[in-house]
Parts: C-alpha cells; sequence; structure tokens
C-alpha cells in the first residue's frame, strides 16, 4: 500500500469530498479555532476516521515545515493508471473524447494547475510520460484543487506508443509550439481529439510532435516568446470547450 501526506485545507478538503475512503488518519493542531478545520474533522468523523490532535511543532515536523493551516492527512493513494487502461478511457469517451498530453512537465505548480483546468473542460483523461515527469505528489495536490481526484491521470512508459494508440482509436493529435503552421482559432475541435504540449523549457520532443496530426500555435501580439505551460493549457482547452458549445 502506498501511502502519501496530504498537507492544507484544500488537499484535505478534496480527498474528503471525492475519495474519503482512503483517508486513512487526519492530524488537526491542538486547539484549532479555524472554522473549516473544524468542519473538516467533523466530516471525518462521519466517515469513519477519527481525528488526531498534534500540537504545532509536530505539525510541522510531520509536514516538512509546509503551510499546513492546522491540518493534514495521511492518505492511501490509488493505484497509478497505466497505458494498459488508455483502451477502456477511449471507449468510455467515445465521440467527445477529449485527452490532454502533457510531454514532460516537471514542475508540480504546473501539472497541478493544468489538472485544474483538465477537470473544467472535462478532459477524459491526462496522459504523462512515466519517467523525466512529474507524477502526482501532494504538492499537485494542493495546486489542483482537487482536480488531481477527479480526471483519470495515466503514466505511460512509452508516450509514442501511446499516442499511435489514440490515432488509431480516430482521435486526432494536436501538438501546440511557437513555430505551429497555424493558428490555434483555426483548427478544429469538434471531433475526438488529444491537445499535445511540451514540457516547460524544451517543448515537445522530436518523436512526440511527429506523432502529432497538425501542430498550432497560440497567436501573441506581445514581445515574451511563449506562455507558461499551464496558461497554454487553459487557452487551448477552453478554445476547445469553446468549439464544442458554440
Amino acid at each position: 500500500m502506498s501511502t502519501e501526506l496530504l498537507i492544507g485545507i484544500h488537499s484535505v478538503e478534496a480527498a474528503l469530498n471525492y475519495d474519503a475512503g482512503n483517508i486513512l488518519e487526519l492530524y488537526i493542531e491542538s486547539g484549532q479555532q479555524n472554522p473549516r478545520v473544524r468542519e473538516l474533522a467533523e466530516r471525518a468523523r462521519d466517515a469513519g476516521v477519527k481525528p488526531h490532535a498534534r500540537d504545532k511543532a509536530d505539525l510541522d515536523r510531520m509536514t516538512g515545515g509546509a503551510r499546513h493551516q492546522g491540518i493534514a492527512a495521511k492518505y492511501r493513494t490509488p493505484p497509478a493508471r497505466t497505458e494498459s487502461d488508455l483502451p477502456a478511457i477511449i471507449e468510455a469517451a467515445g465521440s467527445s473524447a477529449l485527452f490532454l498530453v502533457l510531454d514532460g512537465v516537471t514542475d508540480p505548480h504546473n501539472l497541478g494547475a493544468c489538472l485544474r483546468s483538465a477537470e473544467a473542460a472535462g478532459v477524459s483523461a491526462v496522459i504523462v510520460p512515466k519517467d523525466r515527469a512529474v507524477g502526482i505528489t501532494p504538492t499537485v495536490r494542493r495546486a489542483s484543487a482537487g482536480a488531481a481526484d477527479r480526471v483519470p491521470f495515466v503514466a505511460s512508459t512509452n508516450l509514442a506508443r501511446s499516442l499511435k494508440l489514440l490515432k488509431q482509436s480516430g482521435i486526432w493529435l494536436t501538438g501546440l509550439a511557437g513555430d505551429g503552421d497555424q493558428s490555434l482559432y483555426a483548427c478544429d475541435f469538434k471531433g475526438p481529439v488529444a491537445v499535445v504540449i511540451g514540457s516547460e523549457g524544451e517543448g515537445m520532443r522530436r518523436l512526440t510532435r511527429e506523432s502529432c496530426d497538425f501542430i498550432a500555435r497560440i497567436p501573441m501580439q506581445g514581445s515574451v516568446e511563449s506562455l507558461n505551460v499551464s496558461v497554454a493549457t487553459g487557452v487551448v482547452l477552453f478554445e476547445v470547450l469553446r468549439q464544442r458549445m458554440g
């Protein structure tokens, strides 16, 4: 069994909302008066988890000095999904499939923000390479505001093979790059699609880029060369959503 420590109100609240059965223990700061922390403690009791009081120094040590807001929880981490789970996810998504592929994002805050946008846009699953990329960590969970527990997250041992599977399943792949040959707003995202975005510094790797059916760019008027990866992800996903809702 793999466990991790959820730190802070948002992380614990998200787990109580969507995966309370995997909360093993709850720790609250002794004499805690924050009404949100007290409410979460009551919810944990209702879910069969007894809160344990710890003084601030103990919580500080337990959380490694992170900003814990007087609450933390020991959490049983659900098994990670792998590329073997993709066929079932693709089948369930059907004609409205929308996949987000992140090729080598290493900053947990960026991944958390990407997951948050993915959940809001109705993404079918987020696919990342298993190696040379960040996975679901406590920091990612906090940054995702609960989305890490709601969006299927697939860690692929062979990203090129996973992209090939998407294409064979009738899903069109659009990669994002500053030198893309068409504007993002000229792309058609109404069918089953996957949006492919590269790492913070290097962008998409060669094989990933070559797997894409289209390479698009986000039109910009300023002097900056590129957007933060989580910002770019939000721009693209909500253009997909705009087209599908309009």
